[in-house]
């Protein structure tokens, strides 16, 4: 059974890391929901850049450059990301509480 639960959890990462990295070159360029309400309602241009403006992956591209490879490499980083600080909590949250099969 410990087996089977770890081949699940590396297909699932690869499935996430395959997503992010080459599916998402299809996503839709058009505005979302929330940016196209706001243009709708009249008030989108008053959006302001938040402060992860200046970060290296922001609005998804490398550096500020738009191509596939950027959208690609922000997207396996952050499925990256996220699983890491995923796995670092339940990590804490594990070593500090009663251990398995003590409930």
């Amino acid at each position: 059974m410990k087996r089977r639960g770890r081949t699940l959890w590396i297909v699932g990462v690869l499935l996430a890391l395959v997503v992010a990295g080459f599916v998402s070159w299809y996503a839709s360029g058009s505005p979302d929901g929330l940016e196209w309400a706001a243009e709708r309602a009249g008030f989108a241009h008053t959006a302001e850049d938040g402060a992860a403006a200046g970060s290296p992956f922001a609005d998804y591209l490398w550096n500020g450059e738009e191509n596939r490879l950027s959208s690609g490499a922000a997207g396996v980083v952050g499925v990256l990301m996220t699983l890491g600080l995923a796995g670092g909590v339940t990590w804490l949250v594990r070593r500090r509480g009663v251990p398995a099969g003590e409930d």
